[in-house]
């Protein structure tokens, strides 16, 4: 969720300094793009991962503090909900078998971690919405101890006005009010960060919102939401629905959301930057004693804490990431698109996906994000979340199609020459892009096969729908830890 924040009380004049001391960060950070060397020598990727908690019978476990305690590894942190965890596994590239290592070190590690969480009574499930929420998990007595949690809750409520109304009609409708942020703990996502140089920022944010419709399609993962069927990837509008600050009155005046795809294709990292400057009113204005512009004046790198936290609270789906690892800047493009599971080598085959084909995108003669318009990516990427893996969308030199169809006969072989571009090996690349391949032959992702699930023990069997939602969420862990792709699941 971002940078650690204490329990506080903002004033007006807290508001009003951080707003000159973020535009002082952004100029500097102009300056900076301009005229400082960016580490970006080796192409760096990372991966984060989202996890819930669940007990024995498959329903939310409240209990991360003991888990994480139990666990005992910095790599795991809180979330927002007590019912969450997250992972942050070490960046690396990709060259060779670093597919590879990444799902060995993604199992082991969560291996460990599930087996320690088993001595609380927890269970580690990667799933883009637990299934088996129910409202009674959406109070915020469930947000995790963490101050930075509740103060957001408090900043988005009171900058909103009111409380916060989801609305979702998808197979079923769904339509409840909460009182606090907690609905976005159910989101539980996969981070992909790929670390680029300032100058090549842009071509792969635009890439990386062009092709993020398809993404969604192949790995939605998330249909069932507080006993409702809705959407193939309901996290898209619950985060947007759960953090939404504005009232029915701003967005009829068009104020822009918090959660958003964006509006225009950018020429630079500083365009997101200076839109998240201009748009957006801090929610967590919290102040670092660093002056960046003295500090950029003696040779060293500014922090610039306030611009970094600031962007923390602005939910892009392809966020722009500004660090200093080492006294050396650098920024990435932080995919944020995927839902978490079905399994870990669901997972990689997701990352081989994306990173495969922004690649190949990039180096294209002619860029794709030239021959669409940015409202087609984003009429895209609602469609793919709404449908998942059965939806049609529109590409360039194409028209309308079918995401498998288009994936198979265009957008694979891109993805496999990308992988290769990166170095990786021809073992890696044919196995996990293997997996995006057999999902689009059998039509089967982690949400279809919720779907068919629940509706055999819920229609076929005569199971109540509670209790039907409760053993698909069993059935599935069961087939999690096996680590067979989801395609294969019976």
């Amino acid at each position: 969720m971002g940078q650690e924040v204490d329990p506080q009380i903002f004033t007006r004049e807290d508001r009003t300094a951080f707003r000159a001391k973020i535009r002082q960060s952004l100029d500097v950070f102009s300056r900076m793009l301009r005229d400082a060397t960016f580490d970006a020598a080796r192409p760096m990727t990372g991966v984060e991962i989202e996890l819930n908690l669940i007990d024995v019978d498959g329903m939310p476990a409240l209990r991360n503090e003991a888990v994480l305690e139990a666990i005992a590894d910095d790599d795991f942190q809180t979330e927002l909900g007590q019912f969450n965890i997250e992972i942050n596994i070490d960046p690396r590239g990709l060259d060779g078998d670093g597919l590879s290592l990444y799902e060995k070190t993604i199992r082991d590690d969560l291996n460990h971690a599930d087996a320690r969480a088993q001595s609380v009574d927890a269970h580690l499930l990667m799933i883009g919405i637990l299934p088996t929420l129910k409202p009674g998990h959406m109070t915020p007595s469930t947000i995790s101890a963490n101050p930075r949690y509740a103060l957001l809750s408090e900043q988005v409520l009171a900058a909103r006005g009111e409380d916060i109304a989801i609305s979702i009609s998808g197979a079923e409708r769904l339509s409840t009010t909460s009182e606090s942020i907690i609905p976005e703990a159910a989101c539980t996502s996969v981070q992909l960060h790929l670390q680029v140089s300032p100058s090549d920022f842009a071509a792969y944010w635009n890439a990386s919102q062009a092709i993020a419709s398809t993404q969604l399609a192949l790995g939605a993962n998330s249909p069932f939401l507080l006993g409702k069927q809705l959407w193939h990837e309901t996290r898209i509008p619950l985060f947007e629905q759960a953090t939404d600050t504005r009232s029915d009155e701003l967005k009829a005046q068009g104020v822009r959301p918090r959660v958003w795809f964006g509006e225009r294709w950018i020429t630079s990292i500083f365009d997101l930057f200076e839109e998240n400057v201009r748009y957006f009113p801090a929610l967590l204005p919290v102040l670092d004693d660093e002056d960046p512009e003295q500090v950029l004046a003696a040779g060293d790198t500014p922090s610039l804490s306030e611009l970094r936290l600031h962007n923390g609270t602005i939910y892009r789906w392809n966020r722009p990431i500004y660090d200093v690892i080492g006294d050396r800047p650098h920024v990435r493009v932080e995919n944020r698109v995927l839902p978490a599971g079905p399994t870990v080598i669901d997972t990689v085959a997701n990352a081989a996906y994306y990173f495969g084909l922004v690649k190949a995108i990039v180096e294209a003669d002619r860029p794709l994000w030239t021959q669409m318009s940015f409202s087609a990516a984003e009429e895209n990427f609602t469609a793919a979340a709404k449908d998942g893996i059965g939806s049609s969308i529109y590409w360039p030199g194409v028209g309308t199609v079918g995401v498998t169809e288009l994936v198979l006969r265009k957008l694979l072989p891109m993805a496999a020459d990308g992988l290769d571009a990166l170095g990786v090996s021809s073992a890696d690349r044919d196995t996990y892009l293997g997996i995006i391949e057999q999902r689009c032959l059998t039509g089967r992702n982690g949400a279809t096969w919720q779907i068919d699930r629940f509706r055999s023990l819920y229609e076929q069997a005569g199971t109540d729908r509670a209790d039907a939602l409760r053993a698909m969420t069993l059935d599935y862990r069961e087939r999690m830890h096996s680590n067979e792709p989801v395609h294969t699941w019976d």
